[in-house]
């Protein structure tokens, strides 16, 4: 795909389609000479050299990834005219857009009935879900593993709800025998359950959640927001394939967040709320009588917290989403080559004789620390952190890791062999969303040995 021909495309049609209503001039406040504008764009340019380079396999730290070309190109098209999809005034292909693209994640997840929008991040989905939840549950807590993102603790403060972390299991998963002595009490209204968390990208066990769902006849909400296009390899054969049963059930819980500007290629921010059951729309119910006027359909403002909203970003999903479909034989492709990378490469360490495994990855997310003598939490924190800098500083043949600091009951529970002379170390994490990962790690993991022996 010729990025430049396409995006000349864009200026071109948007040229054609404002050209249909007439000339007028533009406003000389408006007017910028190009060689001015030339200097300042130079000086731009060098500054967003100060970035790594999220685009390159040897950039193996956080979830951070280059968009497809295909979204940049909508994205720029749309934003050339600006649509808000608030109010379908405001923005009345993209607000189509949007309604379709949410279908087709809503089938990608097996809801057979749903109502859902784009929204700026995760964490605004995730308070979106949270407010309905506290809506449909007034005066209970909410319940979410220690290992869930922060953002569920956070978004409890902001609505006024108590927050109850979990205790997880030795893979990283919630507890499910600690979460259901905590809903006896009968104080929990909502229990949140991570596909996929951002640490170690752990699956909750979902399928077996859902029981207790009946039994204290609480709500089921499911964050997705990493993991979620990973139900695309749910069933599939290979070393890509995952187990069904989570993935499944997540067609049965209350309410989904999926980010689509992590594995469903988009630039930031696009993230998406999906509810199983659309009379939750009343909890949003609000008069705008200088908004919602040109249409009696549902303006996706009234079904959102959020005002304003970038009609851009769903352009940029619909359009990604007709050559990359959320199919297993379209965007399922991407995700089977980053899965199929950290299973590679989880293979190869566990054959090390100078890195170890923390714990087998289940998504495309390796955790693994280096081997010390002795093996100590200090030695590991320390070396770890060696390797970092020493690998992000090489300006020949640099790598781009992260770290996760895990307690020491977590490492020594894994690897009781581990001296526990501190209280927690950090571990070095690789998240492997790039199908060009595939590739490269083999290069990664024999730099990375280099790096530790040294």
């Amino acid at each position: 795909m010729d990025l430049g021909f396409w995006l000349n495309e864009a200026v071109v049609s948007h040229e054609d389609w404002s050209a249909g209503f007439g000339p007028y001039r533009t406003h000389p406040a408006l007017e910028v000479d190009d060689a001015r504008f030339a200097a300042v764009f130079r000086d731009f340019a060098g500054r967003l050299k100060d970035n790594y380079p999220f685009f390159h396999p040897r950039y193996a730290g956080q979830m951070l990834k280059p968009p497809h070309p295909a979204a940049i190109v909508g994205y720029l098209t749309a934003a050339l005219i600006n649509p808000n999809n608030h109010a379908l005034d405001g923005g009345p292909a993209t607000a189509r857009m949007e309604r379709e693209v949410i279908q087709q994640l809503a089938d990608m997840f097996g809801y057979d009935s749903h109502l859902g929008h784009l929204t700026t991040s995760g964490t605004m989905a995730n308070l979106e879900a949270l407010f309905v939840a506290r809506e449909t549950h007034p005066g209970r807590g909410v319940a979410y593993s220690a290992e869930a993102h922060y953002t569920h603790g956070r978004m409890c403060g902001v609505l006024g709800m108590e927050g109850h972390p979990v205790p997880v299991d030795e893979h990283g998963r919630m507890d499910l025998d600690a979460l259901e002595d905590l809903l006896r009490a009968g104080k929990i209204g909502t229990v949140v359950l991570t596909a996929g968390t951002t640490g170690l990208g752990a699956v909750e066990p979902i399928h077996e959640a859902l029981v207790l769902r009946e039994r204290y006849g609480v709500r089921m909400h499911v964050d997705a927001a990493y993991g979620g296009f990973f139900t695309l390899l749910a069933g599939a054969e290979g070393p890509e394939g995952l187990p069904e049963a989570p993935w499944r059930a997540i067609a049965q819980c209350d309410s989904i967040v999926v980010d689509p500007h992590k594995h469903g290629l988009q630039p930031y921010g696009c993230g998406a709320v999906l509810f199983r059951d659309p009379e939750v729309g009343r909890f949003y119910l609000h008069d705008s009588p200088y908004t919602y006027f040109t249409s009696e359909e549902l303006h996706l403002g009234e079904i959102s917290l959020e005002c304003s909203r970038a009609g851009a970003a769903a352009a940029a999903l619909w359009l990604t989403f007709q050559i990359l479909p959320p199919t297993r034989d379209g965007l399922g492709e991407v995700l089977a080559a980053g899965r199929r990378a950290a299973v590679h490469w989880a293979g190869l360490i566990e054959e090390s004789e100078h890195l170890e495994l923390y714990q087998a990855p289940e998504l495309d997310i390796v955790s693994y620390f280096p081997v010390t003598d002795p093996k100590a939490l200090t030695r590991i924190d320390e070396a770890s952190a060696r390797i970092l800098h020493a690998g992000m500083n090489d300006t020949e043949d640099p790598v781009f890791l992260s770290t996760l600091r895990v307690s020491a009951d977590a490492l020594t529970t894994r690897h009781p062999k581990v001296a526990a002379d501190a209280d927690g170390a950090r571990i070095l994490r690789s998240v492997l969303m790039k199908p060009e990962s595939e590739g490269y790690v083999d290069h990664l993991h024999a730099r990375l040995e280099e790096l530790a022996q040294s």
